[in-house]
């Protein structure tokens, strides 16, 4: 899968039931010698422009459909 075909998708917490953000205002973190995806990075933007990071474990990635990433961050 592209980075392009991951972008804009919604990132839902399955346990939570919450949107934790689009990645399309993300950033990876990519490992460097492997070329792997360490974590999504979602830049949470709050009020006067302030940011906020949530920061997801690839692990924790369960399924990513059409739309959606589903994650489970109790694992």
């Amino acid at each position: 899968m592209r980075l392009k075909q991951l972008s804009s998708k919604e990132v839902i917490d399955v346990k939570e039931g919450r949107k934790l953000g689009v990645l399309g205002q993300a950033d990876l973190k990519i490992d460097p010698d492997s070329g792997e995806i360490i974590s999504l990075i979602i830049l949470n933007k709050g009020l006067f422009h302030s940011r906020a990071e949530t920061v997801i474990d690839w692990n924790h990635v369960e399924i990513i459909g059409e739309d959606t990433i589903l994650i489970n961050n109790e694992l």
